[in-house]
């Protein structure tokens, strides 16, 4: 299919089959002590201020070694960069624990430790307040500072709030936030001694238990990164209500005109709003309940991708005008037989096509100089646009699609009337005809007559001057190149029978 229309209906296909990626952070995890990997656990989370951290051990007592001591170190730490966090692989992060200083020059931070001691398994799994008060918080000091001198000069900040069962820390502003946890089992000691935490996993006993952490601030388990999200979700959610009401008016007012494909664009209305309703859902099951619901994820996905392969064939059906091949070769035929109503449809869906392809561009370009490009990511909080655009971007196309195909009470002529009129199709017919008749004749060389081939020149130039002066330029007579076209061909045919005759 030549044309750069054609590339433009392949750039929007592409952008219509970019993966929507549904990332939401969890904040309860479940943990088997000791290990498979014989690694310390890191998690992972951005937090609202004021959210608490909790740390709960669940095991049988009987599985346990009764000899067996537990040191149980923590260290939380906050960034202002999101990469820091996130993009650090746990091995690197496993050797931050401990750290007072920031990663790189300019960066900024906080960091809060702690240990609690378990002089066995009992006492291990049994609730109860770990700490008196919540421990105060630090600022990260420049990694230049030498190391001789003390890293932090300023005073810890606290908390008035005395922390709850299984509570050990508590996050002192918004932002990304790096927790690991160490479990040391030692054997016991003479009462009153503890010894602190070792470089050496290895422990005589045998053990056996499930850390569960948890991270629980104002909005439930939500994180600020999915907080927006979720509320985008909802707000498409009640759009696609709205489509799909629209849409059934229109088909409830014009149903004896009803086109398949405006069947199919209600299939992709309803898919639609299925989609944005499960996937919100997903997003409130994660607030409330701390994880994900296995099954609802899966069919959250497979909805989603069912609705992208309709989408993609919706636009290719509609850009391809139900067997018109290229939107640059139907606009210039539209404009010839003067047939305006057609020719604004197929304007103003190459101009939609156009402006989302530019629009994909751009943003393309913005989320890869903010997000990618950069050393220290500031913006994390603006990570839900990457996701919200492409969504936003197809609603508004699948809303261009409605209103230029919606029903009506033309609905059967206004979208399955042939580009070649009757009466030309009866010249085409007749063709055969006329080169049978002329079979076998010798044609004379007399100067033929140009009456006709002047009348025809001047009915066509006519029809180009009123195309210029009734029908102004769009964004796709700029964009799209003109093309020869069958009007062309019947041209040089009535030319040549006029020759002939």
């Amino acid at each position: 299919m030549p044309g750069h229309s054609m590339d433009l209906i392949h750039s929007l296909c592409f952008i219509l089959a970019l993966r929507f990626c549904i990332g939401a952070e969890v904040s309860l995890w479940n943990v088997e002590i000791p290990m498979e990997s014989r690694q310390d656990p890191v998690f992972r989370k951005t937090l609202f201020a004021n959210t608490t951290i909790y740390m709960k051990f669940q095991g049988n007592t009987e599985e346990c070694d009764k000899n067996l001591a537990f040191n149980v170190s923590w260290y939380l730490r906050s960034s202002v960069c999101y990469n820091e966090v996130f993009n650090t692989a746990d091995n690197n992060a496993l050797a931050m624990f401990g750290l007072d200083r920031m990663g790189k020059e300019n960066w900024s931070g906080y960091y809060s430790q702690g240990y609690i001691f378990f002089d066995n398994c009992s006492s291990l799994f049994t609730p109860r307040v770990y700490y008196s008060e919540f421990i105060p918080y630090q600022p990260l000091s420049s990694p230049q500072n030498d190391e001789s001198t003390p890293a932090n000069r300023s005073t810890p900040q606290g908390w008035q709030e005395k922390p709850s069962i299984g509570a050990v820390a508590k996050a002192w502003l918004d932002s990304p936030y790096l927790f690991i946890v160490k479990v040391r089992p030692q054997p016991r000691d003479p009462p009153g001694v503890r010894q602190e935490e070792e470089d050496t996993k290895d422990s005589p006993g045998k053990y056996a238990f499930t850390m569960r952490v948890e991270m629980k601030g104002p909005y439930e388990y939500s994180s600020p990164a999915d907080w927006p999200l979720m509320m985008f979700f909802m707000a498409m959610c009640i759009v696609y209500v709205l489509f799909a009401l629209l849409w059934l008016v229109w088909s409830a007012c014009y149903w004896r005109d009803l086109l398949r494909i405006q069947f199919w664009i209600g299939a992709v209305i309803l898919l639609g709003m299925l989609e944005k309703a499960v996937f919100y859902s997903e997003y409130q099951s994660i607030r409330y309940r701390g994880e994900y619901i296995q099954g609802a994820v899966i069919f959250a996905e497979l909805l989603s991708d069912l609705k992208r392969a309709l989408a993609r064939v919706l636009v290719l059906i509609v850009s391809l005008g139900y067997g018109i091949v290229n939107l640059s070769q139907t606009t210039r035929l539209l404009k010839i037989r003067r047939n305006v109503v057609k020719l604004s449809l197929y304007q103003h869906f190459t101009n939609t096509l156009i402006f989302s392809v530019l629009a994909s561009i751009v943003f393309i370009i913005w989320t890869t100089k903010v997000f990618k490009l950069v050393d220290c990511q500031t913006g994390w909080r603006d990570l839900w646009v990457d996701d919200a655009f492409w969504r936003l971007l197809f609603s508004t196309i699948l809303l261009v699609i409605m209103v230029l195909l919606r029903p009506s009470a033309n609905s059967q002529r206004f979208s399955h009337s042939p580009l070649i009129d009757d009466d030309e199709d009866d010249d085409e017919a007749k063709e055969p005809m006329l080169n049978e008749a002329f079979e076998g004749m010798k044609m004379r060389g007399t100067k033929p007559e140009t009456n006709g081939a002047q009348k025809l020149l001047s009915k066509e130039d006519e029809d180009l001057k009123w195309v210029e002066e009734n029908i102004p330029t769009t964004v796709a007579d700029v964009a799209l190149p003109v093309m020869l076209d069958e009007e062309e061909e019947i041209l040089k045919a009535k030319m040549e029978r006029s020759k002939m005759e």
